[in-house]
């Protein structure tokens, strides 16, 4: 089979076995896993063999014309180069994974085939957008996405905050989506096709006509789909859903799909300066805001949630300073730690119980009771946190390279000032990342929280997915200098100025959390949380402030008050209680925009039922009324009739003399 055709069976094979797990969910339900692995299984090995065969070379393009369409026709379209074939390997490594530890995770789920045919299906949309090569069909991969994460995110849809979350996942990438297609069209109008090679072409031979506006509109659309700044705010709710969708979500498909979008089209917005600069402000607030609040969340979900974001926004920034290679590769690399942090999240709840004790701050004891997910999760933090050798170090380190190089003018593509940006907030960055990872660590598996009930050894497919995505997490930074070839012959080996600094940093922030939890843990031992209660001064107000910020009676439930040996509080001090909130963007978009649409609803339906439908009312009701009139005269009596008449004829007689006269007067 030629290396074409193996590209077409990756993405059909896990959508014939969304199909058939739909079909035979009910009436076959031992068929239902075998149909959740088999397929994806098999789309990653057929990925990693047609990832071979390109070999990192020159890219195989097949098209093929679905139907005439006017003007700017539409192709069934392959594009298979370098920076396609490992991501398509790295969608099904994950989804792969995911389908695996699903069959232990939610084996007693009564909603399983559904939510394992919805994952395969999300698996198949994600490898479509991979590897097609017209925007056309890449749009369609783009929102079969969309509504199989309002599907997975509202798994739970018993819960509240399940609908809710994805609800708000759907209408916040809707919102960006709208602009997205929008520039689309223009950008088809201006190159005149669809296909992506063209668009490319066009925009390095300066024939996009409208290069700025056609960025920031496309821009919209991925800061809705990758989850950046003023559109990420869906994401950190997302967690209500299963944590095997959330790996799936935050590592390898949906938000990584903004991201790649950007870097297949990266000649688009280097055509633009302005562009290159709203990408790089949007990625270094992005980077730094979801810092701070993974700093300040107890929720280990939640933390992880605005990890990613904050890992997004490293992304951003290279492909700000024009660099897609470095933003690739820490997509790959950032693929495989965060499916393994969440997969490892999802085995500590499992060992809970209930997704309610996901609470870091109550956690104790958890190390040796889950082993498995301790080394692996130490593995994937120590790569969050980019310290060497792990992966994360190398593909974070190729993005402040790129950053840096930018800044010092040795660029082409972007301007200066996009360099220094992503640079300086990388490294603070950088920083944060280390000691929310640190905190975390800390809290999870050497807190002296409230034991958690023994529910049992996990199933071994959870715990051998986790050792699976280890490997990755520590050994693909390895890989520089042997998979080049992959990412345009691009230089992937680490610099030394921004190696020393990011390391630096890296371990500052470590430290420093680590020394602030000691200090904490000591100040809570000595004052035992009872004392704290009648004597908030004793710990410095911490556990008041996180009351207040909570917006809880402050020591009102002593169980539930926050962990005063919570390194966090102390880190942030009055930032704190903004920062738990997300910086209370979700306010200030509940001010600027529901409310004034909730209030525009009540307006027109005061208006729709008191006045249109009073003026409607109205209308039926004279016809109604002289109706009634009407039918009490017909009485059935003749002489009642007779009368009628003669009265009539004597009125109508009466008028005719009447008007006579005046005409015989005039």
């Amino acid at each position: 089979m030629t290396t074409t055709t193996l590209a077409v069976l990756v993405p059909l094979l896990p959508f014939l076995g969304a199909a058939a797990g739909l079909l035979l969910g009910r009436t076959a339900p031992g068929y239902v896993r075998p149909l959740a692995v088999l397929p994806t299984l098999a789309a990653l090995v057929l990925a990693v063999v047609v990832a071979v065969d390109q070999g990192g070379g020159k890219s195989i393009d097949a098209s093929r014309r679905l139907t005439p369409t006017g003007s700017v026709p539409i192709d069934l379209t392959l594009h298979l180069d370098g920076f396609a074939v490992l991501v398509a390997v790295l969608v099904g490594l994950v989804a792969t994974c995911v389908q695996l530890y699903s069959t232990g995770y939610l084996r007693d789920d009564p909603r399983y085939p559904s939510y394992a045919a919805l994952v395969s299906l999300f698996t198949s949309a994600m490898l479509l957008v991979v590897y097609s090569g017209d925007l056309m069909v890449l749009l369609v991969g783009w929102e079969i996405m969309g509504i199989c994460s309002y599907f997975l995110v509202g798994h739970y849809w018993e819960t509240p905050e399940a609908r809710a979350a994805s609800l708000k996942a759907f209408l916040v990438t809707k919102l960006g989506d709208v602009p997205f297609l929008i520039g689309l069209f223009a950008l088809a109008t201006d190159a005149g096709t669809f296909r992506i090679t063209g668009v490319v072409q066009a925009a390095l031979t300066g024939g996009i006509d409208h290069p700025t506006l056609i960025a920031l509109l496309l821009l919209a659309g991925v800061a809705g789909k990758s989850a950046q700044f003023p559109l990420h705010t869906w994401l950190p709710d997302a967690m209500a859903g299963p944590t095997p969708v959330s790996a799936l979500i935050h590592a390898a498909t949906m938000v990584a799909a903004g991201i790649y979008f950007v870097a297949r089209l990266l000649p688009v917005f280097a055509a633009s300066a302005a562009a290159l600069t709203v990408l790089a402000v949007m990625a270094a607030v992005t980077m730094v805001g979801s810092a701070l609040a993974a700093l300040a969340q107890d929720d280990i979900k939640r933390v992880l949630a605005y990890s990613t974001i904050g890992q997004l926004g490293y992304m951003s920034g290279a492909l700000a300073v024009g660099d897609r290679g470095a933003a690739v590769f820490h997509l790959l690399s950032h693929g495989a730690f965060k499916a393994l942090l969440f997969l490892a999240a999802g085995v500590i709840i499992h060992a809970a119980g209930t997704n309610s004790l996901a609470a870091m701050s109550r956690m104790d004891g958890l190390a040796k009771r889950i082993p498995d997910a301790y080394w692996t999760m130490t593995v994937a933090l120590l790569a969050l946190a980019a310290i060497p050798p792990f992966a994360g170090f190398f593909s974070k380190e190729a993005v402040l390279s790129a950053a840096e190089h930018t800044a010092l003018g040795d660029s082409t593509v972007a301007p200066e000032a996009t360099g220094w940006i992503v640079l300086l907030a990388g490294l603070l960055t950088a920083l944060l990342t280390a000691a929310y990872a640190t905190r975390l660590w800390l809290m999870a598996f050497r807190g002296k929280g409230s034991p958690a009930p023994d529910h049992g050894r996990q199933p071994v497919a959870m715990n051998a997915v986790l050792w699976v995505l280890a490997i990755p997490s520590l050994a693909f930074g390895l890989t520089t200098g042997y998979i080049d070839d992959w990412f345009d012959g691009h230089a992937l080996t680490p610099a030394l100025t921004t190696s020393v600094l990011s390391t630096g940093v890296a371990l500052v922030g470590g430290l420093v959390t680590y020394a602030t939890w000691r200090h904490t843990s000591t100040l809570a031992a000595r004052t035992p949380l009872g004392a704290v209660a009648a004597h908030p001064e004793a710990d410095g107000g911490l556990v008041e402030e996180a009351a207040i910020a909570s917006q809880t009676p402050a020591y009102g439930d002593i169980a539930s008050a926050p962990d005063p040996a919570d390194p966090g509080r102390l880190l942030l001090g009055p930032l704190h209680r903004h920062a738990a909130t997300g910086f209370h963007l979700d306010a200030v978009y509940r001010t600027l925009f529901v409310r004034p649409v909730l209030a525009a609803a009540t307006l027109v339906r005061f208006l729709d039922r008191e006045v249109v439908d009073t003026y409607v009312q109205g209308a039926g009701a004279l016809p109604r009324w002289l109706g009634a009139a009407v039918r009490k005269a017909q009485t059935g009596n003749v002489q009642t009739y007779l009368s009628a008449l003669l009265a009539g004829s004597a009125v109508l007689a009466l008028v005719a003399v009447v008007l006579a006269n005046v005409n015989a007067g005039s």
